[in-house]
């Protein structure tokens, strides 16, 4: 009987656990639980005999699949899977899938949660301001970017996106505008939320040209990656521009440095908390088991982002 991994350093919901249980065990397979681990030593004794792996933010380097020789698939519960060595995986011929989609509500209800706590200036008692009527830019037009469009419209926000990686058809058909370079986003809207994936192209894109670009008051969004950010950029142009903010659930790697120089205009979560609801929790879960048993059962690579 093959052995599915379960190994989560920062574990699932009860709810989550229980149901990728259910649906592993029901398709046949053994389930093994991981949680909370400290050491990489208790993931390697873990993953020795195991088929198929289902991680969250778990880093997964090539030492963790040298020590699985039965290993063929691992299933990253999330959209981002630069936790995974995939050039590791695909030498070994173990498929890397993400589950897409499944945590994105989760995320855009955060941004417009964290875009209220700082146009209301942290609820301090002073005048703040509305999102409504305000112009949003996307840049990327993915999942949870929609969701974020679907939300904000709600608002009344006036919505826009440039998606260097989707087709830009996507935002005409959803029934927002299209803006042809990330210069022109950054520069036309009040609030600009990043949506690109980490990629040898987006790592340490958003730098000091762009952030110094952006219109008067305007707020800098990133749920996406942290290594987007050209950090040093980032301090540069908000020094220089003390009209700016920047607002994220990812602390920078310069975050002392960056509360010291920004102050209130540096707005963030104690920890990465974009998917940190019940729900994406449960739907990321559930949806890795079914991409395992489909993938064990009948070879579906649906989801597949290593080739």
């Amino acid at each position: 009987m093959s052995k599915i991994l379960i190994a989560t350093e920062k574990p699932f919901s009860p709810d989550a656990v229980g149901g990728i249980k259910d649906i592993l065990q029901f398709a046949g397979y053994e389930v093994k639980l991981l949680e909370s681990y400290t050491e990489k030593a208790q993931l390697l004794e873990a993953v020795a005999d195991a088929a198929a792996l289902i991680v969250r933010s778990d880093k997964i380097d090539d030492e963790v699949m040298a020590a699985a020789p039965e290993l063929k698939i691992i299933v990253r519960a999330g959209a981002g899977y630069d936790n995974i060595d995939l050039t590791a995986a695909t030498q070994r011929h173990i498929v890397v899938m993400n589950t897409p989609g499944q945590n994105a509500n989760a995320v855009a209800e955060l941004v417009i949660g964290l875009l209220i706590f700082t146009i209301r200036n942290r609820f301090n008692g002073t005048s703040g301001t509305e999102l409504k009527g305000k112009k949003l830019g996307l840049l990327a037009f993915g999942a949870v970017a929609q969701n974020l469009a679907r939300i904000a419209h709600g608002f009344g926000m006036d919505i826009s996106s440039h998606s260097p990686l989707d087709n830009p058809q996507s935002i005409i058909d959803a029934g927002y505008h299209v803006v042809e370079s990330t210069r022109a986003l950054f520069e036309d809207n009040h609030i600009v939320s990043l949506h690109v994936p980490s990629t040898p192209t987006t790592r340490r894109s958003i730098g000091y040209d762009l952030i110094h670009s952006m219109r008067k008051g305007a707020i800098l969004v990133n749920t996406a990656r942290q290594d987007i950010i050209d950090e040093e950029g980032l301090l540069r142009a908000m020094t220089e521009r003390t009209d700016l903010r920047y607002v994220s659930d990812l602390k920078l790697e310069a975050h002392d440095k960056a509360v010291e120089l920004l102050g209130d205009r540096y707005i963030f979560t104690p920890k990465k908390m974009g998917a940190q609801t019940k729900e994406a929790n449960v739907n990321a879960g559930l949806a890795a088991a079914k991409q395992i048993v489909a993938f064990l059962k009948d070879g579906v690579k649906t989801f597949q982002v290593n080739k």
